[in-house]
């Protein structure tokens, strides 16, 4: 287990991965810029609309971060409670409120990680197996995975240009 500058390091790098930048795109490039009108709009041979994908990865992240802080974390049922009933933001600010979530619990989790008390190897005594370390991965993958199909869709909408 690494210790000292190591750990300090590793933890560096999990903030650098969470924060996308680097290889990935970051989150506040690909939620900016949506008109209202592309928000629910599902291509053809897209699985989700960009509203879609968006309350995905805050339902998701939300999830990971309350199962790694403990205590009253309830389980959620896949697939149903991990997607919106809708294709379309149910209002007007239902986007921002969603775009300011995923900022918000991205960075209580990157907190949790920066932590010095918090630890990244040992499994959680309510999972079974689970680490923070892993957990810090899993949100910093699937985010990436689903912020990349944001931009496609982006794109595909002709929202950017490319």
């Amino acid at each position: 287990m690494p210790t000292g500058n190591h750990n300090d390091a590793l933890r560096k790098h999990l903030i650098e991965l969470l924060s996308g930048g680097s290889a990935h795109v970051n989150p506040p490039q690909v939620f900016a810029g949506w008109p209202e009108e592309a928000r629910g709009r599902r291509l053809a041979g897209a699985a989700h609309s960009p509203w879609e994908v968006l309350e995905h990865i805050r339902i998701a992240q939300r999830d990971i971060l309350a199962f790694s802080r403990g205590g009253d974390y309830e389980e959620l049922q896949w697939p149903a409670d991990y997607w919106p009933e809708s294709s379309a933001p149910p209002s007007a600010s239902a986007w921002d409120d969603a775009v300011a979530a995923v900022k918000t619990d991205l960075a209580a989790l990157k907190a949790l990680v920066e932590d010095p008390k918090s630890d990244l190897f040992t499994p959680f005594p309510w999972g079974d197996g689970q680490t923070l370390l892993r957990e810090a991965l899993l949100v910093a993958d699937h985010n990436a995975y689903h912020l990349g199909e944001m931009m496609v869709l982006k794109r595909m909408l002709g929202v950017i240009g490319g």
